[in-house]
């Protein structure tokens, strides 16, 4: 984390030099399936499913936000013109509908496998991503800043929320957009988020999920005040069976995103 914390709140303490918010243990577990991120069918499912309502939600943000930076605002490529960081990219599930809508993308993810295979599947689709096997920390070291920043199913997997805020804060850029999703901690998102999705329907491998680590919408947003992130929007999103798709919703009981701005 750099010396400078930009446009954090004054009740908000600078964190010890050296903290770190990554769990080794969460990096194992998603480099085991490393190999299986771009199967459809396989444990990634759920997130291949999710996908075209997060890239309508980050493209919505950030261009209404952002469209006078963005060279391709309103054309096939709206994100042009923008630095984004996708942390926790995985295989590049995210980074690379990133990357074909305009966006200059590094993805960072601390998984090497998971990194070596995203390079592999953006090359041969003839797209330049610039991946990196690290953290969002070693950024923010090296004072890079972005114009979106996402963490997107990431900050539950984190052993600090607040210091990976901060950490996110760190590498926007004033006037740039964060955009987080995650699920909330409630006996629902208990109940289908973790019970259904990986002991029923086998979405997801059991244990991918701990729901202590689960962050209320309150929460969420009260840590990102204290790092200098004005929140803009929250929504939920929710699966529907007969559909076998995720829409956006005012439920936020199980997964919400939210996007916030620095100040």
């Amino acid at each position: 984390m750099g010396k400078q914390l930009t446009g954090i709140a004054r009740d908000a303490p600078p964190q010890p030099q050296g903290a770190s918010a990554l769990d080794r243990d969460e990096v194992a577990k998603f480099e085991a399936l490393a190999e299986e991120f771009w199967d459809p069918s396989g444990p990634m499912r759920p997130l291949h499913k999710l996908n075209p309502l997060r890239i309508a939600y980050i493209r919505d943000h950030a261009t209404r936000l952002l469209a006078p930076a963005g060279a391709g605002a309103g054309g096939l490529r709206p994100l042009a013109g923008l630095r984004l960081a996708d942390i926790g990219c995985g295989a590049g599930l995210l980074s690379e509908p990133m990357a074909r809508l305009g966006a200059e993308v590094t993805g960072v993810d601390p998984s090497p496998r998971s990194i070596e295979i995203a390079s592999a599947h953006a090359a041969a689709a003839g797209l330049a991503i610039d991946y990196r096997a690290t953290n969002v920390e070693t950024l923010a070291e090296a004072g890079e800043l972005f114009d979106v920043v996402l963490a997107m199913e990431v900050i539950e997997h984190t052993t600090d929320p607040d210091l990976f805020i901060c950490e996110l804060a760190d590498i926007t850029r004033p006037g740039g957009l964060v955009v987080l999703s995650t699920l909330n901690r409630t006996a629902r998102s208990w109940l289908l988020g973790i019970v259904a999705a990986e002991y029923i329907l086998g979405w997801l491998p059991r244990g991918t999920h701990q729901w202590q680590r689960f962050v209320p919408p309150a929460t969420l947003a009260r840590l990102l005040r204290r790092r200098g992130l004005r929140v803009i929007d929250t929504q939920g999103v929710v699966y529907r069976p007969h559909r076998d798709d995720f829409v956006t919703s005012r439920d936020l009981s199980v997964n919400y995103m939210i996007s916030a701005v620095k100040d």
